[in-house]
């Protein structure tokens, strides 16, 4: 199969790897960036540059760009696409994409269209930093758009084939409904925690805890503005409960009322295990 990949960032580059190490699949790739297609070429992470006669022959093609950039790529690629060519995206927010991809569909009724979250990622940015083994054991979520289900099928496996651990299928609803909580809400957090006059002060009294809630702290500033923005309604909620329960803790300490900070604590401890059971019960 030929494969094109749009933007040779950790994830776009990753993907390119991956599929380079581990399928006989024809890898074609872009990126704006000169630098970035000559690491790309360097690292093995795609076979041949894409240039416009490609475009016309890809199979896939994985978008995996900035939600503001998606729109107008989609756009300008679109029309270009051979018939049956499946269209995906990687972006971290779905009701969006979805809803372009839907009124695409429209406009061009003979592609197919998936939207992909590969659930993997690491605190650095850009096609340097990608890996062969990034997807290994994470999640791959699909939102079908409009798919049939032998290509919805085709999809699911060639993620399992490619070292995805499991792969879930989803709404762009649900999908930034549980991702505002298990991925963006945390980058928030740790680039508040990071803010503090303390840690400033931190060398020689840090361990494993604050590399744990700090480390996504360092992120692309730009990317990040953009999914939560674009997902700023379930971000908020979640932000607002995350403030109720400090609020708990706060006035805790400040009545000194150990009992209830006992209870809190071991409310957080019993969850904690709870969803550990949960994620191991589904691996």
């Amino acid at each position: 199969m030929k494969i094109g990949i749009i933007g040779l960032g950790l994830i776009g580059g990753s993907l390119g790897r991956t599929i380079v190490n581990r399928t006989s699949d024809t890898v074609y790739a872009f990126d704006i960036s000169k630098k970035a297609m000559l690491d790309g070429k360097l690292l093995s992470a795609y076979h041949k540059p894409l240039d416009k006669q490609d475009i016309s022959e890809l199979d896939v093609v994985f978008f995996s760009l900035y939600p503001d950039a998606l729109e107008e790529t989609l756009k300008e690629y679109c029309p270009k696409l051979k018939d049956g060519c499946l269209v995906c995206d990687c972006c971290g927010n779905k009701r969006r994409v979805t809803e372009q991809m839907k009124n695409l569909s429209k406009k061009f009724p003979n592609l197919e269209f998936i939207s992909t979250h590969p659930m993997a990622g690491r605190e650095f940015s850009g096609v340097n930093h990608s890996t062969a083994t990034l997807f290994d054991r994470a999640s791959m979520i699909l939102v079908p758009v409009k798919a049939s289900l032998k290509t919805t099928a085709w999809l699911k496996q060639y993620a399992l084939d490619l070292g995805f651990g499991g792969v879930v299928m989803t709404t762009a609803d649900k999908h930034d409904e549980i991702i505002a909580f298990t991925s963006q809400l945390a980058h928030l957090v740790s680039s508040s925690y990071i803010k503090s006059d303390t840690a400033g002060q931190f060398m020689g009294f840090s361990a494993g805890s604050f590399r744990d809630m700090t480390r996504v702290a360092r992120l692309s500033p730009e990317m990040w503005a953009q999914l939560t923005i674009d997902n700023s309604d379930f971000l908020v909620s979640e932000i607002e409960s995350l403030i109720g329960s400090l609020t708990e803790y706060k006035t805790a300490l400040e009545n000194k009322d150990k009992e209830t900070m006992k209870k809190l604590l071991a409310d957080g401890n019993e969850k904690k295990l709870i969803s550990e059971k949960m994620r191991r019960s589904k691996s």
